[in-house]
């Protein structure tokens, strides 16, 4: 699965709620995006875990609305990208941002069902080598035998 953030300029942080609302209440939203054989239309719903949005307006000193949405997508075929989510946003709720989104991802790992996170695939990696080395067991002596071998 793949964590993404999607900072939408000029966009009410009220109306990118009521649609990221209307795009988790959905039970398929269908979307296309030109293929190598054509235009293919798919269910971009499926895929998303959690689509949620953060008001961004209080951190950033500027009169222009700014809308963050935070989307959780699990990798499937076909594969769901964050453009697919923007057209099934607008298909729901006709949410069109008067500039492109900017897009980041964030994370990119396994989806643990039980806590509804993307976890590090290398973290026993990075466990590993930064756990502190165990120190070397001392050797047992022995005595050496007396007299001749």
């Amino acid at each position: 699965a793949s964590v993404w953030e999607l900072r939408l300029d000029g966009v009410a942080h009220e109306e990118a709620k009521a649609a990221t609302e209307a795009f988790m209440a959905a039970e398929t939203v269908q979307v296309q995006r030109m293929a190598k054989n054509g235009v293919r239309t798919f269910d971009a719903r499926a895929a998303v875990v959690t689509l949620e949005t953060r008001d961004e307006s209080a951190d950033r000193p500027s009169d222009r609305p700014c809308a963050i949405l935070r989307l959780v997508v699990r990798h499937v075929t076909p594969a769901v990208r964050p453009d697919d989510v923007l057209s099934g946003l607008r298909a729901v709720a006709d949410l069109a941002p008067p500039v492109p989104a900017a897009v980041t991802r964030l994370a990119q790992g396994l989806f643990d069902e039980e806590t509804g996170t993307v976890t590090d695939p290398l973290a026993p990696d990075r466990e590993a080598a930064t756990a502190p080395k165990a120190e070397p067991a001392a050797a047992a002596t022995v005595p050496a035998p007396e007299g001749p071998a």
